[in-house]
């Protein structure tokens, strides 16, 4: 009997350790599995970085880019694309103006009434109207004169159809493709984008091939200026605030202008503008420095891209990216663990993590992470994700963030750097920056990444801060505006009107 129960003791006390041998083992692989995980977010951090010492240097980067850019084709990553445009509204413009915006597949037309007395609320219609395929790949003249008889039926609509011959009108042209412009109401076409192929149309003057299509349709609408979105939203905020001295895009893409001196365009010397002071569409998307935080993860997204080593800058802060940014470091850390469960195979699809799905998982302010466990299993097919997991998706998403914001801060006061806005210029005889009398200085900001992304626009604004010193930044606006490409537009054709 006692040997029985010893028997039966020694077999308990092994199945005792067995079953202990199994939970220490679950324990140490676990801790294993965390670490990898952790060491990815770890490496991740490291990899953006962007200390207030770093973003200074970036801060110098941009704007020697700029003086390069500046004084010779060619010359900088930076295009400094001359816009010819001088005399910005200013809230004293009176009549009624139109404009029109081909951006892609779709286009708009615009009507704005202007009381000559600046106004928050602009009075405005508008019309989308899509592109039939055919047309995007017919003639110049078929897509020309398409969206001239559209226009005619807008402008037929404003009353019983008999005003269309009541004299002049003046009308602003987006056109969002790449142009060389030649003068503030005339562009070359480089090259066509987004679907569009028109042979015929590349190589010539886009606002003649429209104003053309215009007389043809029996129109007496003149084109008055040929711009791109990002001029029109200095235009927008110029006409609503006189201190509006550059406005920045940070939307799907991003990019940048200012108004600059004549007189430092070393690659237009002899040019007369009557203000003394021009437009520069910076095309900033394609600024590029050693400076700049880069990690494996971008340098895989630039290799598979469609336009490798180019707009290295927008790859980093633009809405199109980040949250494929943030889909490739999850694919890493489910390579390196099964924290996620199986590999799913939706999360080796490029750009499935849309950005605003990222910023709502960012900002998923529930205690169990529901939104992020939602958005997991509804884009990745991935259930089930324990919360430990969901909150390092959180810490992910938050670093990408961070960085973009911060990044753009930066550029943002490159260009106050150049104009001399960054509390810097002109300090002699051992005067402090708090010394300085400070301009009160206005970047207009268009795009859904900063106006519908809260973290985003903390993260700038902190990073802004940072950089320039309270003192200074203070001083330094950011306001948010709305339809540069189209009520901008028709507010440069106030400007500019006959």
């Amino acid at each position: 009997m006692g040997r029985v129960v010893v028997g039966v003791a020694v077999t308990v006390a092994v199945a005792t350790c067995a079953v202990a041998a199994v939970v220490v083992g679950r324990r140490v692989k676990s801790r294993r599995k965390w670490k990898k995980v952790a060491n990815v977010v770890r490496e991740l951090e490291e990899g953006c970085d962007t200390r207030v010492g770093r973003l200074r240097q970036v801060v110098d980067a941009m704007a020697v880019e700029m003086h390069a850019g500046l004084a010779s084709e060619g010359g900088s990553k930076l295009k400094m694309l001359l816009t010819f445009v001088d005399n910005l509204p200013n809230g004293t413009e009176r009549g009624t103006y139109y404009a029109l915006h081909l951006g892609g597949t779709n286009f708009r037309v615009l009507r704005v009434q202007l009381s000559g007395q600046p106004t928050s609320d602009l009075e405005h219609e508008v019309e989308r109207q899509p592109i039939p395929q055919n047309v995007m790949t017919s003639t110049s003249e078929d897509l020309f004169d398409f969206i001239a008889s559209s226009l005619k039926d807008f402008i037929v609509k404003e009353g019983d159809g008999s005003n269309i011959s009541q004299g002049r009108r003046e009308l602003g042209f987006t056109f969002s493709f790449p142009v060389k412009q030649m003068s503030v109401s005339s562009g070359i076409l480089i090259k066509w984008t987004k679907g569009f192929s028109i042979v015929d149309m590349v190589g010539r003057d886009v606002a003649a091939c429209l104003q053309e299509a215009l007389i043809r349709n029996g129109l007496d609408v003149r084109v008055a200026a040929l711009v791109n979105d990002t001029v029109g939203t200095l235009a927008v905020g110029h006409y609503h605030d006189p201190d509006t001295v550059a406005a920045i895009i940070i939307g799907t893409g991003t990019n940048a202008c200012y108004l600059e001196r004549v007189d430092a365009i070393i690659k237009c010397q002899g040019l007369l503008m009557s203000s003394g002071r021009m437009v520069v569409n910076m095309e900033w998307g394609n600024f590029w420095s050693s400076h700049l935080p880069r990690t494996s993860y971008d340098i895989d997204l630039d290799a598979a891209s469609p336009n490798p080593n180019d707009q290295g800058f927008e790859k980093m802060i633009s809405g199109m990216y980040l949250g494929d940014l943030v889909r490739r470091v999850i694919l890493r850390m489910t390579l390196e663990s099964d924290m996620f469960g199986p590999i799913s195979p939706k999360l080796s699809m490029p750009f499935i993590l849309r950005t605003p799905l990222m910023a709502a998982m960012h900002e998923d302010n529930s205690p169990d992470l529901r939104e992020v466990a939602r958005i997991l299993n509804d884009i990745f097919e991935i259930p089930d994700v324990p919360l430990k997991a969901r909150k390092i998706v959180v810490k992910v998403c938050d670093v990408v963030t961070r960085r973009a914001a911060r990044l753009a801060a930066a550029g943002i006061v490159g260009i106050l750097k150049k104009i001399g806005r960054d509390g810097s210029g002109g300090i002699t005889g051992g005067r402090s920056r708090s010394d300085m009398k400070m301009k009160r200085t206005v970047v207009a900001i268009e795009g859904g990444l900063y106006s519908k992304y809260a973290l985003f626009r903390e993260y700038l604004r902190e990073a802004l801060n940072e950089i320039l010193g309270e003192d200074i930044a203070k001083h330094v606006i950011l306001k948010v505006t709305e339809d540069g490409s189209g009520i901008g537009s028709a507010l440069l054709a106030a400007s500019y009107s006959s």
